[in-house]
C-alpha cells in the first residue's frame, strides 16, 4: 500500500469512525459525511489519473455533484431542525413528529 492510498484510506476511516462515535450533533455528522465524500473524491480522481483512461473521467465529477447535493440538503435541514427543535442534537429529533 502506497502512502497515498494509506492517507486516503485513513481519512475515510476517520470520517466513518467520527460518524459512528460522535453522533451527538447533526452538524458533526454532516461534517463527517463531507469528509468521507471528499476523501472518496480525491481517491477516485487519483485513480482515474493513474489509469490514463478517459472512460472513468466523469466518475469524480459525478461524485462531486452528489457531494454538493448532500451539502446543499444538509445545511437547510440543519437550520430547519435547529429552528423547530431548538437545538441540533440528534437525540432530540423525532422523525415521526410533524
Amino acid at each position: 500500500m502506497t502512502p497515498t492510498h494509506f492517507a486516503f484510506s485513513s481519512a475515510f476511516i476517520l470520517g466513518l469512525t467520527g460518524l459512528a462515535f460522535h453522533r451527538s450533533h447533526l452538524l458533526s455528522a454532516l461534517i463527517c459525511l463531507e469528509a468521507m465524500m471528499v476523501s472518496l473524491f480525491i481517491a477516485l480522481s487519483l485513480w482515474t489519473m493513474q489509469l490514463n483512461s478517459t472512460n472513468f473521467s466523469a466518475s469524480p465529477l459525478l461524485l462531486l455533484a452528489f457531494s454538493a447535493c448532500e451539502a446543499s440538503m444538509g445545511l437547510p435541514s440543519l437550520v430547519a431542525t435547529a429552528r423547530t427543535h431548538g437545538s441540533d442534537q440528534i437525540r432530540n429529533l423525532n422523525l415521526l413528529q410533524c
